[in-house]
């Protein structure tokens, strides 16, 4: 069995943890061993620069030593996690990968994209998910329920203002619009079963 890599992305409180367990049960129920993951993380190492990326106060990290640490960290997680596992035959799904990076320290933080991907070459050797889900949302939306979940606990990307957000999403959309073969943008105003539809149906060309 060849095993997949799947990405989800967008901004914040788009939904993309809930879609990333709804498809995970999904494809294990259609026979499918699936790895649920997530950026920054799921390695150990991954996680322990998690902490340092997401704590904290706002400018702790420059966008520049943001991209770095990341970098640092899907290195792990490639090499611990996500090629064993497909490698294994696994199918596996993460919460974010190299794409955020370029939406929030490239598109949004003004690192140059080229960059980015010259770390993304060396640290990951360049690997890039089979398919990659962009959950797109109005950024008011997103920000009501970022709050609603996240309450005082927000972490430092959720606490920046409504410009920021803006230009990752642009970003995210920008990418898709470049490589249609990878991503599909899916709405995700939509009630959050129909969302788990779309990200099936987006899978129909991978789907033995």
């Amino acid at each position: 069995m060849i095993g997949r890599f799947l990405s989800l992305e967008g901004g914040e409180g788009a939904g993309k943890s809930t879609q990333v367990r709804a498809l995970a049960a999904a494809l294990e129920a259609r026979g499918f061993p699936v790895r649920v993951t997530r950026e920054p993380g799921g390695s150990e190492g991954a996680e322990a620069i998690r902490g340092l990326l997401m704590q904290g106060d706002v400018a702790r990290w420059s966008a520049h030593a943001e991209t770095l640490l990341f970098a640092a960290a899907r290195a792990d997680h490639v090499e611990k996690v996500i090629r064993p596992a497909t490698e294994a035959g696994i199918w596996v799904i993460t919460d974010r990968y190299i794409d955020s990076t370029r939406a929030y320290q490239g598109a949004a933080g003004g690192i140059d994209d080229a960059a980015i991907l010259a770390l993304h070459g060396f640290g990951a050797r360049g690997l890039l998910p089979d398919r990659t889900f962009v959950l797109d949302l109005p950024i008011d939306e997103g920000a009501r329920r970022a709050a609603a979940r996240d309450g005082a606990l927000a972490d430092r990307f959720a606490m920046r203002g409504e410009h920021f957000h803006a230009e990752v999403a642009r970003g995210f959309r920008a990418f898709a619009q470049v490589e249609p073969d990878r991503f599909r943008v899916i709405d995700a105003t939509q009630p959050a079963d129909r969302v788990t539809a779309d990200l099936l149906a987006g899978l129909a060309d991978l789907l033995p």
